[in-house]
């Protein structure tokens, strides 16, 4: 077991955030944490790192255990160029190159001396570990897929915006290949194709995975658990995301059950002692049952979250047939062209969602559709009759508390008719007298929906809306959308908000917008380039592999072989512990003690983890360096 949580507890001043959390984490585990905006998914992760302290209970971690954490908002201050900070990833291997150098020529002039001998493998495992003799392959590899290209090698990284450190960060992370990663929502600020490559490459990742995610195909991909954090504790489920929802349901249902069980004995323990507590004849079986009742505990009911919000987006009048039209339409950002001479003409209750990588313009274009910005050249043209409402990608902290968002703009409202609106986005009780200035971006994007609601727009223009929403509010929106019947103009990378729409889809890329029918077209589209892609950058991965010359060769031939010859004892040797481990938990002395058989299983299971591990290291020195060990 990687790390091991004991009844933790955190709070902050009167209210616990965390109570009671008992689970662990193996080596094998990919685990993804779910819960309400709010609920303390951050907090856990912060109390696992050390970065916090529990106020209960203890966190045991595995000998020599490392991690990596890519936090929710990381800001990547450094002075380095893009390409420096990924070589930062591979500190460890460039220190024992460095040691290497020296030690190599001390062997020259004592080639026998077994000190320098035993110091010579230690170095070179560091460096083995990392694979960092090809490190340049492998930088260039995971920028390429984190959607660096070769012209930002060279640029400093504290010019990078927020989410391109935050991408940068996390391919170092993945450079480093700790053996647990602890990613909170990695997903953000990821574009399509980047999330589908950031899939794929965890799902071959050799460590354990934990992460904060909201995205339900992400989580059906990567995860094997599922961790719901749920009024200060935690409910571990096996599968993924989609396994996890016939279980929920399940417990839910039991719960409920149990629940209503336990009151209706609770009601006739009652209802008996009542009737029969003043006769004498009764007296004792009365207190008798009064007795029972006190001691007796009732199943909490099931807790109802947030993804069971209800709400629909609704309109007073129809417009004109043509709701948005535009002619030649084409924008420009940076000097560079975004968006080239765009026809589109949107029908009443015709919906479309724009997508895209990064930096090709989505949002710039939606607002030059909404009017909120000029557009190089050409026109765009809103019908008669439209009413149109905008939600921004980052919502703007005004002041005042949440009930006077609405009221300010609503005033004939009652206290009563604002707080009812503001429950149906979740606002309950003392929330909606909370500053607005204090909101998280989940709680802003909410209360920007609770205002468009209000407006009756037949028109939406929407940008990344499900961005900062947990996963339950992320359905209901999905749900509140198709349900939608005005004309719908979105920017998403939420695939399964694309996918429930069920609407054509704008691909724009290098300038160019292609329409498809929808997001199976796009994904075969993608799935077709995906070859294409790949073969480029293998291309890119040979160019970049540095040309030795033939002592270098020689060095490097001596060292693929000694390290397999090294590699196929150690794979023999544990083969033998693991029979003899095997043989072992059959004897009847060790079958009968219990605390002998669990540490020799969990010994036993170390061994064969060490041993694939073994294996992965052989076949992959194979399939690199084959020629060297024919």
């Amino acid at each position: 077991m990687l790390i091991t949580l004991q009844k933790i507890g955190k709070g902050f001043g009167a209210d616990w955030i965390l109570r009671n959390v008992t689970a662990g984490i193996d080596r094998q585990d990919r685990i993804g944490i779910i819960g309400e905006n709010g609920t303390g998914k951050t907090t856990l992760l912060r109390v696992i790192t050390g970065e916090l302290l529990p106020d209960e209970g203890e966190i045991s971690y595995s000998r020599n255990l490392t991690w990596g954490y890519l936090e929710q908002n990381a800001s990547m201050e450094t002075s380095r160029s893009v390409w420096e900070e990924m070589e930062d990833a591979y500190a460890p291997s460039l220190e024992a190159m460095r040691k290497l150098e020296e030690i190599n020529r001390a062997l020259a002039l004592h080639p026998e001396d077994a000190d320098l001998l035993q110091r010579h493998a230690e170095q070179t495992a560091i460096i083995d570990a990392q694979d960092a003799y090809n490190r340049e392959v492998q930088i260039r590899k995971v920028l390429s897929g984190m959607a660096f290209g070769p012209d930002s090698y060279d640029k400093l990284v504290r010019v990078l915006s927020g989410g391109e450190r935050t991408r940068l960060q996390l391919a170092k992370l993945l450079l480093q290949n700790p053996d647990l990663l602890i990613l909170d929502e990695p997903t953000n600020h990821l574009d399509f194709e980047t999330l589908e490559w950031l899939e794929n490459y965890l799902k071959g990742y050799s460590g354990a995975i934990l992460t904060v995610s909201h995205d339900r195909y992400f989580l059906d991909a990567v995860v094997n658990r599922i961790w719901e954090l749920e009024e200060t504790s935690i409910s571990c489920y096996r599968g993924n995301y989609s396994a996890y929802l016939p279980q929920k349901e399940m417990a839910v249902e039991q719960q409920q059950k149990q629940h209503d069980a336990d009151v209706a004995r609770a009601q006739k323990l009652q209802e008996y002692v009542d009737k029969n507590l003043v006769r004498a004849s009764t007296t004792k079986m009365a207190q008798s049952r009064r007795k029972q009742l006190e001691k007796m505990e009732i199943t909490e009911q099931p807790h109802r979250a947030g993804y069971e919000l209800k709400f629909r987006f609704e309109y007073d009048m129809e417009p004109y047939e043509d709701v948005l039209t535009t002619k030649k339409l084409c924008v420009s950002a940076g000097g560079n062209r975004l968006v080239s001479d765009l026809e589109l003409n949107l029908l009443r209750g015709e919906r479309l969602v724009v997508a895209g990588p990064n930096g090709t313009g989505k949002s710039t274009l939606l607002r030059v559709l909404a009017g909120r910005q000029h557009p190089d050249s050409g026109t765009v043209r809103l019908g008669s009759g439209v009413r149109l409402s905008t939600f921004e990608q980052q919502q703007r902290r005004v002041g005042g508390r949440v009930i006077d968002a609405i009221w300010n703009k609503y005033p004939r409202m009652t206290e009563l008719e604002v707080r009812s609106h503001l429950a149906r986005l979740n606002f309950k009780g003392e929330e909606v007298f909370k500053e607005v200035s204090t909101l998280s971006g989940g709680e802003l994007s909410r209360l920007r929906f609770a205002e468009i609601l209000l407006e009756r727009p037949n028109l939406l223009i929407l940008d990344e809306p499900t961005n900062h929403l947990d996963i339950y509010m992320r359905e209901s929106l999905s749900k509140a959308l198709a349900a939608y019947t005005g004309t719908l103009l979105l920017v998403t990378h939420d695939r399964y908000l694309m996918n429930s729409l069920g609407c054509p889809i704008l691909y724009l890329e290098e300038g160019k917008g292609t329409f498809y029918a929808g997001y199976s077209q796009l994904i075969a589209h993608t799935s077709m380039e995906a070859p294409k892609a790949a073969a480029q950058r293998h291309a890119e991965e040979e160019a970049a592999r540095p040309q030795r010359n033939q002592k270098e060769e020689r060095r490097l031939r001596a060292e693929v072989r000694n390290r397999s010859r090294e590699l196929e004892r150690e794979i023999e040797t544990l083969a033998a512990d693991i029979l003899e481990m095997e043989q072992n938990i059959s004897l009847p002395e060790i079958a009968s003690d219990h605390l002998r058989l669990t540490e020799l299983c969990d010994q036993l299971e170390d061994a064969r983890f060490h041993q694939n591990e073994l294996y992965a290291e052989w076949e992959k020195l194979l399939e690199e360096y084959g020629e060297y060990l024919e």
